[in-house]
């Protein structure tokens, strides 16, 4: 007679880096449901974001401090669209350069965490060691090596100087033999392989029935980004971009798939360094938001990420709403865990990258 049993993970657990609950229901070895819990994060921060349209453009940074930049150019994009505002070129060139340089140490933070799920100490050590070249390089450019206070509605703040953008292109170029390493231990090795390969699967099906955004459907075998509908300036001429996309559908997919944009990103911030030209970085606007409603999209390190807006022509907005994509991430770990063995929940889950702070909110 096999006996069911209730296994309970978190919301402290040592593969989970914020805290969430899983209940597992499962059969001997292997689980057949699960329940999950959330709110132990819980900021209210939209209602604090709807105050004064000019702070949220610098409280929208610390919904998440892992795609920060990501928020405040989503939530910029929602004004501008408010406002009807068209950023300079220069802007939104800077604009793909800091949001790679997020991706990528959003990425490699999500492989390092990875390494470490599976016990692999030694390659999660030096996914840390390149995510810190970039998290310094960020911090020389901005001035903050988390939260980059760059963007404002119709642009950015400051323009970027020659020796900043020199410093970008060497770093770039200086870090990638050493990126393209990893990836082929990523790759070939065969402790990755056997921890990841076919454990979880998520079908294509199932992937749109749950709503996936970014790696975690891409890693299924859908051309869902953002970046391909040119958002910001990923749309002007010049900027080659495909997205990565894997067909199996397990963690192995979706861990190569973060692997791979690790080098794209490299990629799209050198086209951005060639493509950029002296100009205006700022257009400027008065007044408070006027009665309309605003939209903005971008594509963050985990997925798709959304902010619209509505002005009332006050100080104040009269409504913010954001959608994370770790929303519409975590609870696709239901459709993945079934059937798995309980050694594998952890892989799992932390193959979609959860973020519980953009979760909770």
């Amino acid at each position: 007679m096999v006996r069911t049993a209730i296994v309970p993970v978190g919301p402290q657990h040592a593969a989970f880096l914020e805290p969430f609950h899983l209940k597992l229901k499962v059969e001997e070895e292997t689980v057949v449901g699960a329940e999950m819990s959330f709110g132990y994060n819980h900021r209210g921060m939209e209602h604090a974001l709807a105050q004064d349209f000019k702070r949220s453009q610098y409280l929208c940074e610390r919904v998440c401090g892992i795609c920060s930049y990501h928020h405040a150019s989503a939530y910029c994009q929602a004004m501008e669209d408010l406002y009807g505002l068209v950023v300079p070129d220069r802007a939104k060139f800077v604009r793909i350069i800091m949001m790679e340089c997020q991706r990528l140490t959003s990425h490699l933070l999500a492989l390092g965490h990875m390494a470490e799920t599976i016990g692999y100490e030694n390659l999660f050590m030096q996914f840390f060691r390149e995510r810190e070249e970039f998290m310094m390089l960020v911090n020389r450019v901005s001035g903050g090596r988390v939260h980059y206070s760059m963007n404002t509605i119709g642009g950015l703040r400051k323009d970027v100087t020659p020796d900043q953008l020199k410093d970008i292109a060497l770093t770039v170029d200086r870090l990638e033999p050493k990126l393209l390493d990893l990836q082929a231990i990523v790759r070939k090795d065969p402790t990755m392989r056997k921890r990841l390969i076919g454990v979880g699967r998520l079908t294509k099906e199932d992937a749109l029935d749950w709503c996936a955004v970014g790696p975690t459907i891409r890693g299924s075998g859908l051309e869902d980004d953002v970046r391909s509908h040119g958002f910001s300036g990923y749309g002007l001429d010049g900027v080659d971009f495909k997205p990565i996309v894997y067909q199996e559908g397990d963690c192995y997919a979706r861990t190569m798939v973060r692997m791979d944009e690790v080098i794209q990103s490299l990629d799209l911030i050198r086209q951005a360094l060639n493509l950029m030209k002296e100009g205006e970085v700022q257009t400027k606007f008065k007044g408070n938001p006027p009665a309309k409603e605003g939209y903005g999209r971008v594509e963050a390190p985990r997925g798709e990420l959304m902010y619209w807006v509505r002005g009332k022509n006050e100080v104040q907005l009269d409504r913010i709403k954001l959608r994370t994509p770790a929303l519409v991430n975590i609870p696709a770990v239901n459709a993945m865990i079934r059937g798995c063995r309980v050694a594998d929940v952890p892989c799992i889950t932390v193959s979609v990258d959860p973020c519980i702070c953009c979760t909770d909110r």
